[in-house]
Parts: C-alpha cells; sequence; structure tokens
C-alpha cells in the first residue's frame, strides 16, 4: 500500500462539476491499494497517516504535532495509478487491486480511520469516478507513505527468476568437457553422431 500525503491549507474533489467533498486545514491522502495488501498494512497505514507529525505545536516548533494533536480534517483519494509500474514509457497497473476487491478494502480503510480518529472530520472522494481534486499545499509538504508488505516488487522477483532461469539453460547448452566425454556415443569415429547426442541433451532441457 502507498500513500501521498499532503500537508494542506485546503483541498476538495469535484465530480461532474460538483464539489462532493472538501477539507480546511490537515491532511490530503492520495492511496494506492497493492494486490497484496491485507489488513496487517491497512491497519499500519491508518496509524502512521493519524500519526504523521507535520504540523507545528503552539510555541511554532515545526514537525512536532500529528493531525489529531490539531484536530484537522483527513480528505482520502483512492488512486491506483500509485500502483504504477512503467513499461518504458507506458505506465502498467497490473500490482493494483481489482477494482471490486479495492472498493471494499477503501471503504474499511476510511472506516479504520474513522474509528481512530472522529468519524466527522475524515472526508472522502468518490470511489472510481472520474474526480477533479483541488490541493493548496502547505509548504509544501509532501509525504511519501509505504507499507512493510509493498517494499519487495513481485515483478523483479520474477525478473531474478528468469535471469536464473536463462544460466541454467546457458549452462545446459554448453556443457563442460567432462558432460561431454559423458554423454558423447561409443562410436568415436562418426563426429556427426556425437554433435547430433549433444544437440538432443540440449534440446531435451530446455522448457
Amino acid at each position: 500500500m502507498k500513500a501521498i500525503v499532503q500537508r494542506v491549507a485546503q483541498a476538495s474533489v469535484t465530480v461532474g462539476g460538483e464539489q462532493i467533498s472538501s477539507i480546511g486545514r490537515g491532511l490530503c491522502v492520495l492511496l494506492g491499494i497493492s494486490l497484496e495488501d491485507t489488513q496487517r498494512e491497512l491497519e499500519h497505514m491508518v496509524r502512521k497517516i493519524l500519526n504523521l507529525r507535520v504540523f507545528e505545536d503552539e510555541s511554532g516548533k515545526h514537525w512536532a504535532k500529528s493531525v489529531m494533536d490539531k484536530q484537522y480534517e483527513v480528505l482520502c483519494v483512492s488512486q491506483f495509478t500509485l500502483q504504477c509500474i512503467l513499461k518504458g514509457n507506458k505506465p502498467d497497473y497490473h500490482m493494483a487491486m481489482p477494482t471490486e476487491q479495492a472498493e471494499s478494502f477503501y471503504n474499511n480503510f476510511l472506516e479504520q480511520l474513522r474509528k481512530a480518529y472522529k468519524p466527522e472530520l475524515i472526508k472522502d472522494g468518490k470511489f472510481g469516478a472520474y474526480m477533479q481534486v483541488h490541493i493548496q499545499n502547505d509548504g509544501p509538504v509532501t509525504i511519501e507513505l509505504e507499507s512493510p508488505a509493498a517494499t519487495v516488487d513481485p515483478k523483479q522477483l520474477t525478473k531474478l527468476e528468469k535471469q536464473q532461469q536463462r544460466k541454467e539453460k546457458t549452462r545446459t547448452k554448453v556443457p563442460s568437457e567432462s558432460s561431454r566425454e559423458r554423454n558423447a556415443p561409443r562410436n568415436k569415429d562418426d563426429p556427426s553422431a556425437s554433435s547430433g547426442a549433444e544437440g538432443d541433451v540440449s534440446s531435451e532441457r530446455e522448457p
């Protein structure tokens, strides 16, 4: 799970020309839900957002107070594009949770935020809608959060696995001298037989 958290003077969401949600001073949270996110990642993100110290205290000291300490508002907007993986210049979103699951997960996230804070101070956009998000960043202050389970990209693991497979295939196609001797045909006078035997062994091991 990924979140872009912005300290704002104000923020609002408009859908189809109609403003559906707005807050004054507080946090605007853009949330990207991963295919692998669970309740554990959800609870982690809720704690981080509500306890993030990005506000001043009464004496003017920076980075001292959280949104809960100041009793400010939080505006959440679901944004699957945070789970983007670039293929060249083209965005790929296969790591984002499918819409049906994500909507339920996102609603659960909002519910947990409201339980941990004050329900009336948690606002949101409209899941799945084409939204215009107006953010007046205060500072500017922008913090990127990522749940622990989302730090390992399964696609990267797949790349490593493929590299390993290619290494295995290379070792199979270019056998060592000892393996050549073991696989060599008994008729050493027939060079074509030797070449054919080695070719057969390589092709049999290829996936």
